[in-house]
C-alpha cells in the first residue's frame, strides 16, 4: 500500500522524534516512559487548555496536595483538589470547619493560583441556626466585595465559622486588603475577623 508524501513525511518525523527520545535517555527500559509522556502531551495538546496550561495546573495540584500532606494526613485524604487554568476547586468532607478553612488558606499560598472555590462539606454538630447565620454572613460579605469597584472579588475566599470570619486570597495592594477587612468587620453576625490575605508580591511557593 503506497503512502502519499504527506503521510510519509509525518511518519518520518514521528519516527525521528521517538528515536531521539530513546537515544537521549540511553536506556531501552525507558521507552515506555517516553511513550507515556508523549501520549500525555498529545492529550493535553488536544484540550482547550493546551500543554503549557495543563502542565502548570498539574504542578499547582501537586504542590497543594503536598502542603495538605505536610499539614495533616486527613487534609490530604479527605479533600480532593482539581485545578483548571489556575482556578482551584476543593471538594470532600472534614469533621471540623477549621480544617476546611486551613485547606483554603494553604491553596492560596501556592504560586499560580488565581481562585479557590471551597465546596468542602462540614460534618459536625453545629446547629442549623448558627450555620444559617454563618452562610448569611458569607453571602452578605461576598455581595459587598462584588459591588465594590475597588475590589477584585474573585481573588478572595470567605469562610465564616461560628461567627468568626476567615479571609484569604491575594490582594493587589494593602489598600484593597484593608477594604476587604473593613467590609468583614461590618458584618452583623461576625464576631471576629481572621485575616490570611496576602499582598501580591509573587513570593509564594
Amino acid at each position: 500500500m503506497m503512502m502519499n508524501p504527506t503521510s510519509q513525511s509525518l511518519h518520518y518525523r514521528l519516527a525521528s522524534l521517538c528515536l531521539i527520545g530513546i537515544l537521549s535517555l540511553g536506556l531501552s527500559g525507558c521507552v515506555g516512559v517516553v511513550a507515556g509522556v508523549g501520549a500525555a502531551a498529545v492529550a493535553a495538546g488536544t484540550t482547550e487548555k493546551g500543554l503549557g496550561t495543563s502542565f502548570n495546573d498539574g504542578i499547582i495540584k501537586t504542590k497543594i496536595s503536598e502542603s495538605y500532606l505536610q499539614e495533616h494526613v486527613n487534609l490530604y485524604s479527605n479533600i480532593k483538589v482539581d485545578v483548571n487554568r489556575g482556578s482551584v476547586l476543593l471538594t470532600g468532607d472534614v469533621e471540623e470547619p477549621e480544617n476546611a478553612v486551613k485547606a483554603v488558606q494553604l491553596a492560596w499560598q501556592i504560586n499560580g493560583v488565581i481562585e479557590v472555590i471551597n465546596e468542602i462539606d462540614i460534618n459536625n454538630n453545629a446547629s442549623i441556626k448558627d450555620r444559617a447565620k454563618d452562610l448569611a454572613s458569607e453571602a452578605q460579605l461576598r455581595g459587598k466585595l462584588i459591588t465594590n469597584p475597588d475590589i477584585s472579588s474573585l481573588n478572595f475566599s470567605i469562610d465564616v465559622v461560628n461567627g468568626v470570619v476567615y479571609l484569604s486570597g491575594i490582594a493587589g495592594s494593602e489598600d484593597e486588603m484593608n477594604l476587604v477587612v473593613g467590609h468583614a468587620q461590618e458584618l452583623r453576625f461576625g464576631t471576629t475577623v481572621i485575616n490570611y490575605i496576602r499582598i501580591n508580591d509573587d513570593e509564594r511557593e
